[in-house]
């Protein structure tokens, strides 16, 4: 069972989070930040990863301490769930309609981190969350589970889509890579025997 659960006490933050890889959607989760806690939600469900997530963080101060490390656990979470790597797709992407906004996330699990993000979001806040904020989240993320991510709105309206469709497409990429190819048992996905 590709299961993981991390506790990370900081001075700014406290976080602990449990992911299985191979789940159902279902989700508990509360960061303090209600539309971060949307967003999880659905990547939760979207991604088929069973995920129970608290944080407690300084609010009063500014919510960036609180969402760059929910995305360092989600990262940790990940990349010790997939253990050696061995048998998994490793590379996924997705194309995800969200009414009138268009979203596409490309990822591969190579053991590198690197991230390219647009969300065409122009506006300080979605919901409770500030927005410029949602790409720290994925550089931690990236940086801590050993991944390129390619995020991009390519057009949309409302910035609740765009953030919506963002997270929807990650975490359908993100299933497909972390998926397990019988034909790939026992094989780590590269021709350099190696990732990273």
């Amino acid at each position: 069972m590709r299961k993981a659960s991390i506790e990370r006490n900081t001075r700014e933050t406290r976080i602990r989070g449990t992911i299985r890889l191979d789940g159902r959607g279902a989700y508990d989760i509360s960061t303090g930040i209600r539309f971060l806690d949307h967003m999880l939600e659905l990547f939760a469900r979207h991604g088929a990863f069973d995920l129970h997530l608290r944080a407690a963080g300084d609010l009063d101060v500014d919510q960036h301490h609180t969402v760059e490390d929910t995305g360092i656990v989600l990262g940790q979470l990940v990349s010790t769930a997939l253990g050696d790597r061995k048998g998994i797709n490793r590379a996924g992407y997705f194309v995800m309609p969200m009414d009138e906004t268009l979203a596409v996330a490309a990822v591969d699990l190579a053991g590198r981190a690197a991230l390219v993000y647009k969300d065409l979001v122009r506006v300080r806040f979605v919901g409770d969350l500030q927005s410029e904020l949602v790409e720290d989240f994925f550089a931690a993320f990236v940086h801590h589970a050993g991944a390129n991510l390619h995020l991009r709105v390519l057009y949309g309206r409302s910035n609740h889509h765009k953030l919506e469709a963002v997270f929807k497409c990650f975490a359908r990429a993100l299933r497909f890579a972390c998926a397990r190819d019988p034909r790939l048992r026992g094989q780590l996905p590269s021709t350099k025997d190696l990732l990273g």
